[in-house]
């Protein structure tokens, strides 16, 4: 299905007429809009609609303003749906059903233990008793594609946000689950019988991090934080849950980061340094010009490994300092040190977008397509604004995007989650490949524990066009794994 929609402006006028007068070509009035759709390619004569040009906005349905060819050629206005593999984050956002029929949707604040503020969507279907929960470190989760699927199943479905959603400057994963725990201690206090978490990406090590404390007593908990701070954790309540659902979990924010950092860079301060030894996009390293596959001799990749975490024990070992100054200023007195004290001494984080395995994909293979998950172009993306870590405080570092330092890595926690689980392996996951699901296999702690494997792309994306979106398939394994082992409505 091919959507143009055109501003509703006398210049527009011939246009529109034209369009109306094509049998294939539906066009009806949306907000300032005429909206012209087809499941053919959209040409209309240029000649007779008497116009220069046209003033529009286009996008193909259901992509969420993907981009599509539009152009006037001699005689024509031709429009073909395309959308343009190299767009950033491209993939990213899936179309999003609406909620079934008698879904009743609330919004909620709650407090948390430390006294922060985070919002929820609770969403129920008349009968529910199982509430799925769905969260993300950083992510705002409110419009996941699993969300009508899981009510059209007969769950109730929370979403939430920690207190750093959408902006992960400050992300100390200690206190997200402080922000988690408020949750579920709603849920609890609404009756609910069943309570399952459902972490996605970055939400499946924050998940599992939280079942792991949440089933030790207080003095048993982290108490600190990486940075040395209370965490919180060993006074709070938190609510066990009784099933955990991962899908494309990666293998935390650290450890991610740490197959993405690119060692190559010679000076922190100057994003265009490059060591050409460690250079990943170099031809003589076994790069390949884009979209063909990389190839990169096995002793390379060893050594980048390697100075990938040399790098990130390099900014620990900043982070570090930083805390330090401001542990040192907060035994002061004066108001100088108070200034000294909470000044954010913030770290940025240049190439983030080099992991090899998004150009080689011989290395760890599965079904992915080239490219990372901010689009088909690693070489170009890695050097540009968005990324991950771009700009942290030394505990955010510590907590959230050390490899060397944060608590929240799957692997780590995983022992600690015992309740039933569920394991979703994408085939084309960019970001959680087949070596990591095997070692998160091995790790959980469940003893009824399922693993399956459906096609999709790390967000939840069709493998090729014309298939099931991963999110669907995923969707229908939850949905049978949830109605073997709760109630639904």
């Amino acid at each position: 299905m091919i959507t143009l929609y055109v501003l509703d402006v006398p210049e527009n006028e011939g246009l529109v007429r034209q369009a109306e007068a094509m049998a294939e070509v539906n066009v009806r009035t949306v907000g300032p809009y005429f909206e012209l759709s087809t499941g053919t390619e959209l040409t209309i004569d240029r000649r007779a609609t008497g116009m220069r040009h046209a003033v529009w906005y286009s996008c193909v349905a259901g992509t969420g303003g993907g981009a599509i060819i539009t152009q006037w050629d001699k005689d024509a206005l031709r429009v073909e749906p395309q959308v343009s593999p190299e767009r950033l984050g491209a993939g990213r956002h899936l179309p999003v059903a609406e909620p079934p029929a008698g879904t009743v949707t609330s919004l909620h604040r709650l407090t948390t233990a430390d006294g922060a503020s985070v919002d929820g969507v609770l969403r129920t279907v008349p009968g529910a008793e199982t509430v799925v929960c769905l969260a993300h470190p950083r992510q705002d989760v409110t419009h996941h594609p699993l969300v009508s699927e899981l009510l059209a199943r007969g769950a109730a479905v929370w979403t939430q946000g920690t207190r750093s959603v959408n902006n992960d400057v400050a992300l100390v994963h200690e206190q997200a689950l402080l922000d988690l725990a408020a949750g579920l201690s709603f849920l609890r206090d609404r009756g609910f019988a069943h309570i399952v978490t459902l972490g996605h990406s970055g939400g499946g090590a924050l998940y599992a991090y939280y079942h792991e404390q949440a089933g030790l007593v207080g003095d048993r908990r982290v108490a600190t934080t990486p940075a040395g701070r209370p965490s919180g954790l060993v006074d709070a309540t938190l609510p066990s849950a009784d099933g955990a659902v991962f899908m494309a979990p990666h293998p935390g924010q650290g450890i991610l980061l740490s197959r993405l950092i690119d060692p190559s860079i010679k000076d922190e301060q100057d994003p265009l340094s490059v060591d050409p030894e460690l250079n990943p996009f170099a031809s003589a390293n076994g790069f390949a010009p884009p979209p063909e596959s990389s190839h990169y001799p096995p002793e390379f990749v060893d050594r980048y490994r390697a100075a990938q975490l040399a790098r990130v024990e390099r900014l620990d070992i900043v982070a570090r300092e930083r805390v330090a100054e401001a542990a040192q200023a907060r035994r002061g007195d004066s108001t100088a040190d108070r200034r000294r004290a909470i000044a954010p001494r913030l770290m940025t984080i240049y190439r983030t977008d080099a992991d090899l395995r998004c150009v080689d994909l011989s290395l760890d293979p599965n079904d992915r397509p080239y490219g990372s998950l901010f689009g088909r172009r690693p070489d170009l993306t890695n050097y540009g604004l968005v990324g991950f870590a771009r700009q942290v405080t030394p505990e955010a570092w510590l907590s959230t995007w050390s490899a060397l330092s944060s608590n929240a890595g799957f692997v780590r926690a995983a022992p600690g989650v015992t309740a039933p689980t569920l394991l979703v392996e994408l085939s084309g996951d960019q970001a959680c490949f087949p070596s990591d699901i095997t070692e998160m296999s091995a790790a959980l702690g469940a003893r009824d524990l399922t693993i399956t494997r459906v096609a999709g792309t790390h967000f939840g994306g069709p493998i090729a066009k014309g298939e099931p979106t991963g999110a669907s398939l995923a969707a229908a394994e939850i949905g049978g794994w949830l109605a073997k082992r709760f109630p639904l409505a």
